[in-house]
């Protein structure tokens, strides 16, 4: 189980370990937490009380210090499994939905022809319809889009990384997602 990290404003900055998230709680870097504790975390005996120590880890924490300024605004990478996870492995010219071994990355505007490695060029596509399109425009291979791309936002992102989101984070994810998103769907 991983723990969301928030800034101290709210946003999205990491998916990290239990253990990760023991030790900010340890040198009182945490500023806030949503959820109940999802993990009890024991260590050695406290030689002045004789108590052993515990740290509850909460699901989602909020980390003191500064936030950095542009890291929330960059589009998040496009990899593969996020892009799929996006589209809902649906094909975005068939329309069916496919195990992820029977799909690709598809651009719209070529690779061959100057099409660029983005969020608003690539659509999820079956292997069979990414063929059948081969190097051409989709107009040119008179296939048409069922779906357009977008570029998720940073909650979405968190969402599409492919963990396993507690009930506690997923709320508190989709909460800041757009309800036009396909992740409502």
């Amino acid at each position: 189980m991983d723990v969301l990290q928030l800034d101290i404003s709210g946003r999205p900055q990491a998916w990290i370990t239990t253990r990760e998230a023991a030790a900010i709680y340890a040198s009182d870097g945490v500023a806030w937490t949503l959820g109940d504790p999802c993990q009890v975390m024991r260590g050695g005996l406290q030689r002045r009380t004789g108590m052993q120590s515990r740290i509850e880890v909460h699901p989602i924490i909020a980390v003191r210090g500064s936030v950095p300024s542009r890291a929330w605004r960059q589009a998040p990478a496009l990899s593969n499994a996020k892009l799929f996870a996006r589209d809902r492995y649906i094909c975005a010219y068939c329309g069916h939905s496919f195990h992820v071994d029977a799909l690709t990355c598809e651009h719209i505007q070529p690779s061959s022809r100057g099409g660029s490695d983005s969020w608003m060029n690539c659509i999820t596509a079956c292997r069979g319809c990414n063929g059948r399109k081969g190097s051409r425009l989709p107009e040119e291979a008179h296939m048409s889009l069922l779906y357009l791309p977008y570029v998720p936002s940073l909650h979405e992102d968190m969402i599409l990384r492919g963990r396993r989101i507690l009930a506690d984070q997923m709320e508190f994810l989709l909460a800041s997602v757009p309800r036009s998103s396909r992740l409502h769907g």
